[in-house]
């Protein structure tokens, strides 16, 4: 019982992180016009995404309870993965 109260903690969580991600995105910070604003709110849904990235590894995936190497292949695939949306980012402008 008291993992489904954990797995539903973490789902509270995520999607409270989610809403808040389209917030943002609805709330027209996202202007391409004014590069100050796009750049924050830019900044602010890689920071939430990057959260709920660890939520779901730690926990849906178990990595909590995996060896350490394997959480440190994750982390690796995870930074990969950021630098390849930063360096898209800079092709959208």
């Amino acid at each position: 019982m008291t993992q489904l109260k954990l797995y539903s903690a973490i789902f509270v969580v995520l999607m409270a992180l989610s809403t808040t991600q389209a917030l943002v995105e609805r709330t027209g910070f996202v202007d391409f016009d004014a590069p100050d604003t796009y750049w924050m709110a830019f900044g602010i849904i890689l920071v939430l995404s990057f959260v709920k990235a660890v939520f779901v590894a730690t926990y849906y995936m178990h990595l909590r309870w995996e060896p350490r190497s394997v959480t440190y292949l994750m982390l690796g695939g995870l930074f990969v993965a950021l630098a390849l949306t930063t360096a898209a980012a800079y092709s959208i402008l």
